[in-house]
């Protein structure tokens, strides 16, 4: 079993998500298949069958979390270095040509969120920044173009 990075709060996240699914999301399934079979001909029963494709995506969705727990290789990122871009770390960069500044923090894939300034270890951006230390440049290509960046600081 391949082990993937995880954050301690990325952890408690998934976790947290499992017990919900477990304890709220599948016994109120459960109720909605009881209802809607109580109105008769299931052929036919829209209801019923929109609570069974719920079902199906609850147990698919519970069988995901279980397996990325289990697999799961949580990182202490208080006792990460602080002088290059590791998994855990937050990296302040700054577009070249344009002198923007962006934050980002290196998670594991299924903590990634770049609305929230989370970047997958695993993404281009991510992979290209491990190991990277202050002032270092880094050049990405994108869909319409070419990006250079020097990271600015990493927290």
């Amino acid at each position: 079993m391949e082990r993937i990075p995880i954050t301690k709060d990325g952890y408690s996240t998934l976790k947290e998500e499992l017990e919900r699914l477990k304890r709220v999301e599948r016994p109120k399934n459960i109720k909605a298949i009881e209802e809607a079979r109580a109105h008769g001909d299931l052929s036919e029963n829209a209801e019923f069958h929109a609570a069974k494709e719920r079902q199906s995506f609850l147990c698919g969705r519970i069988e995901d979390l279980e397996y990325k727990l289990a697999s799961a290789d949580i990182i202490d990122t208080d006792k990460l270095p602080k002088d290059r871009a590791v998994f855990g770390c937050r990296v302040l960069l700054e577009n070249v040509d344009t002198g923007e500044e962006s934050e980002y923090q290196l998670v594991g894939p299924d903590e990634s969120d770049a609305k929230k300034g989370r970047i997958s270890v695993a993404s281009p951006l991510g992979k290209a920044l491990i190991g990277k230390k202050p002032f270092d440049e880094l050049t990405l290509q994108v869909p319409n173009g070419t990006r250079c960046y020097e990271i600015v600081e990493i927290r």
